[in-house]
């Protein structure tokens, strides 16, 4: 549905459970965006991960913060295809860059992504928030998984670190569930490149190691609205954002995270 509307049903649906997939939505910037991660990685920024634990095989890169220097992905974030729908989902009329994200699992790569939630790790709070998760490659077994409601959910998820599975900071949290083994409502799609999964920045999510043979590269824009507002974490927050010398409840600076809307 590229350049096209977000639906009533779509909209409604993302209201209530916090994640929707919309087909073809960045199917316009497939190649540009394949482009863009192979000059991540073969450039990282100062934020890049390779997520291993021991004994688990394969690759898992990730990466975030680069819209600024790579030109693929700053050219991609102002597409008023997808600054619409994200405004439409979040039920706003203006629309906020946070921060981009690459994950790329190798083929055979067998760390899976741990369930979690973004906002905790994050320095900003508010309802209307949104992150697109895009496959450059289509995705089976692979897919993003989230859990439908989990953004409405009294407390924030404890935030952790991937591969030590240790706290990242302290605090009010509750304890990183098991959606499985406790029967919760897990959204999953199977999907082609330039689809996307919109979901809530506190909707709980993970993803499995990519058991294919082949690689599953994914782009990932992080995106707030009008009600967003800067809030103190009980230690650095992820990203860190050095010096950006906000204060509570203050809107992003716009010099460092633009409205795109």
């Amino acid at each position: 549905m590229a350049g096209g509307t977000v639906s009533q049903e779509l909209i409604d649906t993302y209201q209530r459970e916090g994640v929707v997939c919309i087909r073809g939505l960045f199917a316009d910037h497939v190649d540009e965006l394949r482009a863009g991660v192979q000059a991540n990685m073969d450039a990282p920024g100062p934020y890049a991960s390779e997520n291993k634990k021991a004994g688990e095989t394969g690759r898992f890169f990730d990466d975030y913060c680069n819209w600024q220097r790579i030109p693929e992905f700053a050219e991609v974030i102002r597409d008023p295809a997808i600054t619409d729908a994200a405004a439409a989902l979040m039920g706003c009329d203006r629309v906020q860059m946070f921060h981009d994200h690459v994950l790329v699992k190798e083929p055979g790569t067998s760390m899976a992504t741990p369930w979690h939630s973004d906002g905790p790790y994050y320095f900003v709070e508010g309802a209307q928030t949104i992150s697109f998760w895009v496959p450059l490659d289509p995705v089976r077994e692979a897919s993003l998984r989230c859990v439908a409601g989990s953004h409405r959910w009294e407390k924030d998820v404890l935030p952790t670190r991937w591969a030590a599975e240790t706290a990242f900071f302290e605090g009010d949290y509750m304890p990183v569930p098991d959606p499985e083994a406790e029967g919760m409502e897990i959204r999953e799609w199977e999907m082609e490149p330039g689809d996307a999964v919109a979901f809530h920045f506190r909707t709980l999510h993970g993803a499995r190691g990519n058991t294919s043979a082949s690689r599953r590269r994914a782009f990932s824009l992080r995106l707030v609205g009008e009600d967003a507002r800067y809030v103190e974490r009980p230690g650095a927050t992820s990203p860190p954002f050095p010096g950006h010398e906000m204060t509570a409840q203050q809107r992003l600076r716009e010099d460092w995270f633009p409205v795109l809307r």
